[in-house]
């Protein structure tokens, strides 16, 4: 007689690998202890990140304030970490994020169309730099975002390097703006644009 064994638990991160869509995240995301960490999907497949570090998190927020004014101005709507979804196969979350066009529906608030983003943002650091599989500029440029800023943090010494790109240039993203601390990042699009990076150090 063959023994009964007892039925394994379902576990959505092995057995979905691959599959991943918004409506499977919608029903099993987030999962137990992960539930705070970044969950975003290339090709079908989960891409889970770390936790933020207290400093990407100050910069995160201090670089939203500081857009804000001109953006708003410019009637664009600044946001922190959405869902910003390419297919329902394919969706990041920006750091910071910036819209020309507000969710009209409980679907798009949920999960933001990539054709709705103006600017998305990166903030990572020297020794939490995020996972290579997602390439986020990429992905927007795949989503039709026109805009894209890489913000890297150093701790030993205290540096912040932000680069302002524009994805949709002959040849590929090219950057157009750059600055570092103590020097000033300025351009006129996608909104104006002027800050010191030193200011999104705690």
């Amino acid at each position: 007689m063959t023994p009964v064994l007892p039925s394994q638990e379902f576990d959505p991160l092995v057995e979905l690998s691959g599959c991943w869509t918004t409506a499977l995240a919608e029903r099993y995301l987030p999962v137990r202890e992960l539930a705070g960490a970044r969950h975003e999907c290339v090709a079908g497949r989960l891409v889970i990140s770390p936790f933020l570090r207290a400093s990407e998190s100050f910069a995160m927020v201090s670089l939203g304030c500081l857009l804000a004014p001109a953006a708003e101005a410019a009637g664009r709507h600044v946001l922190g970490r959405v869902n910003l979804t390419v297919s329902p196969g394919l969706w990041i979350q920006p750091d910071v994020t910036v819209l020309h066009t507000l969710p009209a529906t409980d679907e798009e608030d949920r999960w933001v169309p990539a054709g709705h983003c103006e600017l998305a943002v990166e903030v990572s650091s020297d020794d939490n730099p995020g996972p290579a599989a997602v390439d986020r500029p990429r992905r927007c440029a795949e989503g039709g975002v026109p805009w894209f800023m890489r913000v890297r943090l150093t701790r030993d010494p205290a540096r912040v390097d932000v680069r302002l790109l524009a994805l949709h240039r002959p040849g590929g993203p090219d950057t157009v703006a750059r600055a570092v601390s103590g020097e000033r990042l300025r351009a006129d699009a996608p909104f104006p644009i002027d800050f010191d990076p030193a200011e999104l150090l705690p």
